[in-house]
């Protein structure tokens, strides 16, 4: 089966934002592929807003979460792997969920990059329409 965290993930922010909160996202900086600004790694972790106005362009994929924000005014391209994901929660109120060891996800260091992806598969052939006919 698939790991469970990116659909708990949507969920919970979507939850979240429902009840006026802010989401902020618990990351594991140290995960191989992490794109974060280093600045703002305290213990190997990062604490990013995910709010609607602190972030452009957000993506929860089912592989990775990735959106555009702003640290000290400098627009940075943020990139987690859903391995790295430890944590949705509540700013105001510490509601939300952490996130356990799930199969589906490699915790080591050989963990893929971004750009070693496998291709996207290619489009199914067209099907040709010679073989319709009109039914009356």
């Amino acid at each position: 089966m698939t790991p469970t965290r990116p659909y708990f993930l949507r969920a919970l922010y979507e939850w979240i934002l429902d009840n006026d909160c802010t989401p902020y996202l618990a990351v594991n900086a140290l995960y191989s592929g992490v794109e974060v600004p280093a600045d703002y790694i305290e213990d190997g972790e990062v604490t990013l807003n995910l709010a609607v106005t602190a972030v452009l362009g957000l993506k929860i994929e089912n592989n990775a979460v990735s959106f555009k924000a702003k640290f000290n005014g400098i627009e940075h391209f943020v990139y987690v792997p859903m391995g790295a994901v430890l944590g949705l929660y509540a700013k105001e109120n510490g509601q939300g969920m952490l996130f356990p060891d799930e199969p589906g996800f490699d915790f080591s260091e050989d963990e893929e990059s971004p750009d070693d992806l496998p291709p996207e598969p290619t489009p199914p052939k067209k099907i040709s329409r010679q073989h319709l006919k009109v039914v009356k």
